[in-house]
């Protein structure tokens, strides 16, 4: 799989030529490894410069600081990951909306084993909850992108409810995976199968519209109401 571009929003300068490209995803690829080794607040433009082995004005000639880096890196990420889902979903037989969720679930435990940085940054959030859009949390960023590929490719409605209830299991499936890992290096697998438990239940009664279009606190209301 090729790498993705980075993404012009945190450049200070776009590389066009071919070496500059190169040079820029040197950055990025050190960047990852570093944030693994020494974390985001032990991350600095001269290690970042070292360990690509590219002059410390070639790193200000693209990045303003350290920030814009990161911001770079994950966006990189993310693109990756919506390649990788677009990826199952052109080789595997999918038939429901679940194997998609089942896909994007799969995809991050992946990306925290093997991705370099992944596991320390995710989306960005321990840098900024709003590095991915300065509106949206990163997360809110993430539920947005699979809302429209589920609309896309499972033909679902493309509502605010929609969005809305992935954006919640998005933070549930965030929580669980970073418990898992924080409990074993490769992942718990039993926190790992009551992750995807819990996401599926959930979104099996939201989705597949068993709860009659309500959330779960309305319908909690129109209980007390009827009480």
């Amino acid at each position: 799989m090729s790498t993705p571009a980075a993404t012009t929003g945190p450049l200070r300068r776009v590389p066009v030529q071919g070496r500059s490209v190169a040079r820029v995803q040197r950055m990025l690829d050190a960047c990852a490894e570093l944030v693994d080794e020494v974390g985001y607040e032990g991350l600095t433009t001269t290690l970042l410069a070292e360990r690509a082995e590219v002059a410390i004005g070639s790193v200000y000639q693209f990045f303003p600081d350290k920030r814009a880096i990161v911001q770079a890196l994950t966006l990189r990420t993310m693109e990756s990951y919506l390649q990788r889902l677009d990826e199952r979903f052109a080789s595997d037989e999918m038939t429901h909306w679940w194997d998609g969720v089942d896909a994007g679930i799969d995809e991050y435990i992946t990306m925290h084993r093997t991705v370099p940085g992944f596991r320390t940054l995710h989306f960005g959030d321990v840098v900024d909850l709003h590095l991915l859009d300065e509106q949206r949390d990163n997360n809110g960023v993430i539920a947005d992108q699979l809302a429209r590929v589920l609309v896309e490719r499972f033909g679902l409605t493309d509502v605010p409810k929609l969005r809305f209830v992935l954006e919640i299991a998005v933070e549930a499936a965030d929580a669980l995976i970073k418990l898992a890992f924080r409990r074993k290096s490769d992942g718990d697998e039993r926190v790992l199968l009551e992750a995807k438990a819990l996401i599926r239940e959930y979104l099996h009664r939201q989705v597949d519209g068993r709860d009659s279009g309500h959330s779960a606190a309305e319908q909690q209301a129109e209980a007390v109401q009827h009480a």
